[in-house]
């Protein structure tokens, strides 16, 4: 049974950072992409962040380029999402995903696993 978890979320001012974690069970980590995606409250599910599996190839929405940095630990089974210089508008119930099947990763229904989700909340 595959199963990603995420954690790091919280509560940060305008401006700060935090970095997410997503822990991944269950599948050959190493063999596959992984990305994070994020929904805010009564918005639909947004594309953050891709990364191959080697790690020699990422991809950002464009609000998070320059911010956001997707990185992974195939030892570990983790991939991580550091968030730098947060703004309200990130904030937002962030997932972790795997195993992409098709090439269109910004699209959600292209990634087979899901994380249950961490809030990020980002105060003015």
């Amino acid at each position: 049974q595959v199963q990603l978890v995420e954690s790091g979320g919280g509560l940060v001012q305008a401006g700060g950072s935090l970095r997410l974690s997503c822990a991944a069970s269950g599948l050959t980590f190493s063999s596959y992409a992984m990305g994070w995606f994020r929904q805010a409250p009564g918005k639909e599910r947004q594309y953050v962040a891709t990364i191959n599996w080697s790690s020699s190839t990422t991809y950002y929405e464009d609000s998070v380029k320059g911010r956001f940095t997707i990185s992974r630990d195939n030892a570990k089974n983790t991939v991580y999402l550091q968030m730098n210089s947060l703004k309200p508008e990130d904030t937002a119930v962030y997932y972790c995903t795997g195993q992409l099947s098709r090439i269109n990763y910004r699209d959600g229904s292209a990634w087979k696993y899901w994380g249950q989700g961490t809030q990020v909340t980002v105060s003015s």
